[in-house]
């Protein structure tokens, strides 16, 4: 349940784009976020500006300045639905291989 969000047609956005996944646990959570990490580092080359709720978690916010990355646990992207509250931004759903 991958979900790239584009912001760059709204105005006032952060970023150009949010991408949001999920895990099951704490434990997936961090072992996205660890393979995101690894993954844009070695294709880019580029390291996150910031990441804040690694300590919990529960919701991982990955910046990398013009994306930002977004992996939560279930239960906790289904209470924010930050999908709705982006409702005019252009959603591409993301398949992994």
């Amino acid at each position: 349940d991958i979900q790239l969000l584009d912001l760059r047609e709204i105005e006032n956005t952060v970023c150009d784009y949010f991408i949001i996944c999920s895990g099951n646990s704490n434990t997936q959570v961090n072992a996205i976020s660890g393979s995101v990490q690894k993954v844009v580092s070695k294709e880019t080359k580029d390291k996150p500006w910031h990441i804040e709720g690694q300590t919990n978690s529960e919701w991982v916010l990955m910046d990398y300045v013009n994306v930002v990355v977004h992996i939560f646990q279930k239960h906790v992207r289904d209470f924010y639905d930050i999908e709705s509250l982006w409702g005019d931004a252009k959603i591409t759903e993301i398949n992994p291989v």
